[in-house]
């Protein structure tokens, strides 16, 4: 693996995937996770970069993904997963809003795929 590759296909897609986040999150669906003053948009961010390393992580190391169409399909499996993982966690605690739950978990999948075929197309150009 390609410490390389592994470094700017997961800056490019953590820009893709804070952009979307706040695309979905902040502007289409803010009631899913209401705005409050103690966000800290460096905390989202270095979120969105870990959750980029692990998939282009798992595209160079485990998958040998690197086309777009591959990366997407890849990412929204992981990502549907990773959000209904994270929503059941939440709601273990809370009284559970179902229809935000699927919302999110379907917003997870979406952000996860288009995330997942930067980082693929990203991997494929630097090969």
């Amino acid at each position: 693996m390609n410490a390389k590759n592994l470094a700017i296909s997961s800056i490019a897609g953590s820009i893709v995937y804070f952009l979307l986040g706040y695309l979905f999150y902040g502007l289409l669906f803010p009631n899913i996770y209401p705005s409050s003053d103690n966000d800290n948009l460096v905390f989202v961010y270095l979120g969105c970069l870990t959750f980029c390393i692990l998939l282009a992580y798992i595209f160079l190391q485990w998958a040998g993904i690197s086309q777009l169409m591959s990366g997407a399909k890849a990412g929204a499996v992981i990502g549907l997963l990773y959000g209904a993982a994270m929503n059941f966690f939440m709601y273990s605690s809370q009284t559970p809003n179902y229809g935000n739950m699927v919302l999110d978990i379907l917003i997870n999948g979406v952000t996860a795929a288009i995330t997942g075929g930067v980082i693929a197309y990203v991997i494929g150009k630097l090969s």
